[in-house]
């Protein structure tokens, strides 16, 4: 009998390996989760997306509170892409579950593609590129959050390695750009690298003026569109995050020593295994820009430039949640350097061999690592916040006026009237969000009857208030500081 040529033999698609790793990566975490306390989002602010995505489904109102239009939720796209699962009733879990779980996949099949077309002689069965990005466990717990981050990374990652690619598909990269300002209104920056790649890449002025010209119309509709969408919700052109935020903690951000808000922001993109790919970043960003790569050229400038805006604006959050975006294009870099050294006849095989065990191992430990902390995280917004909203439902009259914080998972499972001391719903509060004497007037005023605050946050609006709830029964820690509370205002 004739042996059946190995050729012939059939091979699994790399991208269905891509696919199966990121199931796997986001099941471990979520099994994680289940293991520490219960599954569930490691943010509050996701109970905000899915109360205005649950409204929007069953009530047909872009609201936090029905017959209450805000602008409220700082992405419509995502917004909107969670209220489908309302509607098939596989809210709120399964469903967000499956969007980080499609979101991430999405990601590391284009990195992996984009590895593939960049990279002469990559083209291995097993696709390594795509498999680092699923258990990048920054990008892992992206997926379980049930927030926009990846889809927001992944739009930003499409328009970067299509320029590094030399794509000149200018309407649809302005497409793109538009798009991803419906998922994050700093989708705008995307517009610097598109243009700067424009400029050095075409030959003539006229073909400048018309590349440019199918970038702002293509980003311009949708722009536009987003303007008038937040205008009609709210009187501003911008969602009420991107002023509140600000308000909040940008003067108490920007007064701490640089060398500490340095570290804070370093700190994210160094505590992951992007720690053992950085030589290979240096080298593959030093060859970009020897070679007058433009649009390779253009992404470098834009990623400091994005990073840069938040630091000077912001804390880096949960994580660096707000950079996290910036770190797909990031780990390419390191990638790409780190394969073309692996291709390289002339490189040392010692060399090769410890490179690729240090990033492996590095890659698994900061996998579990990353799981426990998300596990702590979904314990300490389900212990808190949630325990904090159920007991309300069950205990405090639906009619009573509530001043929130947090508004996220007290708006999703309760009913009663919410003063929202974030200003994300009430942007009223904005100018005054860091005076705790002027709050307690607004709170008297708006006959508040309870205040609901985070741990250690108002000093002065909790003082001889009377406690009636404390959350986090399930914590060892009896400092009040630790806990949400729920005091009587009236």
């Amino acid at each position: 009998m004739a042996r059946v040529s190995t050729s012939l033999k059939p091979r699994l698609d790399w991208r269905v390996i891509v696919a199966f790793a990121s199931l796997g990566a986001v099941g471990l975490y979520l099994w994680m989760n289940a293991m520490i306390s219960r599954v569930g989002f490691p943010l509050d602010d996701t109970w905000i997306h899915l109360t205005y995505a649950r409204n929007l489904a069953e009530h047909g109102e872009w609201a936090f509170r029905l017959g209450e239009q805000s602008a409220g939720s700082t992405s419509p796209l995502w917004t909107l892409l969670l209220s489908i699962g309302y509607v098939i009733r596989l809210a709120p879990y399964a469903w967000t579950f499956f969007l980080g779980w499609l979101m991430l996949t999405l990601l590391a099949i284009f990195a992996e593609a984009s590895a593939r077309k960049l990279l002469t002689g990559y083209s291995p069965r097993i696709p390594w590129v795509g498999i680092f990005f699923v258990f990048a466990w920054h990008l892992t717990w992206a997926a379980t959050s049930g927030m926009e981050t990846l889809l927001h990374a992944l739009l930003i990652f499409l328009v970067l390695t299509s320029l590094i690619g030399g794509s000149s598909r200018y309407a649809m990269l302005g497409l793109l750009a538009g798009l991803s300002v419906w998922v994050r209104p700093d989708g705008a920056t995307l517009l610097g690298p598109i243009l700067f790649t424009i400029a050095f890449t075409e030959k003539s002025w006229s073909s400048r003026g018309r590349s440019a010209i199918s970038v702002l119309i293509g980003f311009g509709v949708l722009f536009l569109l987003y303007l008038l969408f937040n205008l009609a919700l709210s009187g501003n052109p911008m969602p009420n995050t991107f002023y509140a935020k600000q308000a909040e903690y940008q003067a108490d951000w920007l007064n701490r020593p640089l060398q500490e808000r340095l570290v804070d922001y370093l700190l994210p993109i160094f505590a992951s295994p992007f720690i053992a790919l950085s030589p290979g970043a240096v080298g593959w960003v030093s060859g970009a820009i020897r070679n007058r790569n433009w649009g390779a050229l253009a992404g470098i400038i834009w990623f400091v430039g994005y990073v840069l805006l938040y630091f000077l604006r912001l804390p880096p959050y949960q994580h660096g949640r707000y950079i996290i975006p910036a770190f797909p294009i990031l780990y390419l870099w390191g990638l790409l350097g780190m394969a073309g050294f692996m291709l390289g006849a002339r490189s040392n095989l010692r060399l090769k061999f410890l490179w690729k065990t240090l990033v492996a191992t590095l890659s698994v430990a900061f996998f579990i690592l990353g799981g426990l902390q998300n596990a702590k995280d979904v314990f300490w917004v389900e212990s808190e916040m949630v325990a904090t909203a159920e007991w309300v439902k069950r205990n405090i009259p639906p009619d009573a006026t509530l001043a929130v914080h947090d508004i996220g998972a007290m708006g999703y499972f309760a009913s009663n009237p919410l003063l929202d001391l974030a200003g994300l719903v009430d942007p009223e509060v904005i100018p005054f969000i860091r005076d705790e004497a002027r709050l307690a007037d607004y709170l008297n005023d708006r006959s508040a009857e309870y205040l609901i605050a985070p741990p250690g946050f108002y000093e002065e609006l909790i003082d001889n208030r009377e406690i009636v709830f404390v959350a986090g029964e399930a914590s060892s820690s009896t400092n009040l500081d630790d806990h949400m509370l729920v005091l009587k205002w009236k």
